[in-house]
């Protein structure tokens, strides 16, 4: 049995909803169910077979090829199995993503890992802003899982983030950890203005110290060794942060407009 493979036909002028396409709402349908399938095209509705050139027979795994960031919703609130994306990808890859794995080759769109519960996410590539942040009137962001991002992030990089993990191994924009409630984000890179910005609580670990605001406060040198121990669990991940090794840091606590729970650690060699 083969992995089930959606190939684009061409490359799409609008946005396709591709929401309905994950393993656990495809399981148990024959490939004519599949085919029939109506996803939203711009502003009208198309069958699947019109858009994609459809191989194979494993719902458990989706394969999507020749792929486009017009791709929007890829794994959305997704329960179970796993999509593999040889290419780029679309907004709100893996917006509420419940279970399973989700692979992105290439670059994703804004909010990746919006309103995310469990699972994993990769992206080999970069992604917009607002990843693993909340959607639209939502005041909760990323409520669990992993996410790693081999290249960089835009603005606004786990906004209201609840609950999960963040590894970001390249840059990040601005407002990094804004008004973040719980959780941990990890960035190699370098990152934009107003990092922590009304964070709440939560963990910051950050190899490069970016500029800081006045409600941001130093605390000193300290060794942490559980860090240690933290880096090589994630081996798993195939991430830099397992190459790390330090067991130093400077420690920051803000932000002191909203009570100074959260930390911004800075790793020292």
């Amino acid at each position: 049995m083969n992995a089930l493979t959606f190939s684009l036909k061409q490359a799409p002028k609008h946005s396709i909803n591709c929401s309905g396409l994950t393993p656990d709402n495809l399981a148990n349908k024959s490939a004519a169910e599949i085919a029939s399938i109506q996803i939203t095209y711009g502003n009208r509705l198309l069958r699947v077979d019109e858009i994609f050139e459809i191989s194979g027979n494993k719902p458990q795994h989706i394969h999507f090829k020749n792929t486009s960031s017009k791709l929007d919703y890829l794994g959305a609130n997704m329960m179970s199995g796993a999509i593999t994306i040889e290419g780029n990808a679309g907004a709100y890859l893996g917006f509420g993503l419940k279970n399973g794995e989700i692979h992105c080759h290439g670059n994703a769109e804004a909010y990746a890992a919006c309103n995310m519960v469990s699972g994993l996410l990769r992206i080999d590539g970069n992604t917009g802003d607002f990843l693993g942040a909340g959607s639209e009137g939502v005041r909760k962001g990323m409520r669990g899982g992993t996410v790693i991002i081999k290249g960089n992030a835009g603005d606004r990089v786990g906004d209201q983030m609840r609950r999960g993990l963040i590894l970001i191994e390249g840059n990040v924009g601005d407002y990094c950890g804004s008004r973040m409630i719980a959780g941990t984000i990890g960035v190699l890179g370098n990152l934009g203005a107003y990092t922590a910005f009304n964070m709440h609580r939560g963990t910051l670990l950050l190899k490069k110290l970016p500029q800081l605001h006045a409600t941001i406060q130093d605390c000193g040198s300290h060794t942490l060794p559980f860090l240690s121990l933290w880096f090589k669990s994630l081996a798993k991940y195939n991430t830099q942060f397992s190459e790390l090794s330090t067991q130093r840091v400077q420690r920051f606590v803000g932000d002191a407009a909203y009570k100074g729970n959260g930390e911004v650690l800075i790793l020292k060699a």
